[in-house]
């Protein structure tokens, strides 16, 4: 059937809706872009999904991240951009991004997992995660690790060996 994927076994791993993991979506901390306030790069990006200010406003609204990224899959067929699977990428690389240049935190905690393939957990979202059987795209850790070369390339950090 499939095989184990032993590179797994020596990576950074995090989940994407875990609130104390700096690289997560959820966690807090906050940032201003497009001219608004986000408490996370969760709301930026569920917002981010839909046409009708009313629904912008609910999510941007949401108590916490975990809270926007349920509002912003209640409705899955209603008021959703129509090219949303084209710029999805694009949508929460801006929001990652960000958050590192707001946050010395954050931006330490990714340059902290040195040269390591960043994964992210996901059993069940082969898009972002790695998904069950281990063979999802990994977009969120490849967007991580995007960020990261990013910001080596810019100030010259390198890790430590």
């Amino acid at each position: 059937m499939f095989e184990h994927d032993a590179s797994l076994e020596r990576v950074f791993s995090f989940s994407r809706l875990d609130v104390n993991s700096p690289l997560s979506t959820v966690s807090h901390h906050r940032f201003e872009l497009e001219g608004q306030q986000w408490p996370t790069a969760e709301h930026y990006y569920q917002s981010k999904k839909f046409v009708k200010s009313v629904d912008l406003q609910e999510i941007a609204d949401a108590a916490s991240g975990e809270e926007a990224y349920k509002l912003g899959n209640r409705w899955w067929k209603f008021g959703k951009a129509k090219d949303w699977k084209q710029k999805r990428r694009v949508m929460m690389t801006r929001a990652l991004y960000t958050k590192v240049q707001v946050h010395e935190t954050v931006k330490q905690a990714l340059l902290d997992t040195g040269d390591e393939r960043i994964v992210e957990t996901s059993l069940y979202d082969p898009y972002w995660g790695i998904g069950r059987d281990q063979r999802g795209e990994n977009m969120m850790g490849q967007i991580w690790m995007d960020i990261r070369a990013k910001i080596r390339a810019k100030g010259k950090v390198y890790p430590s060996s």
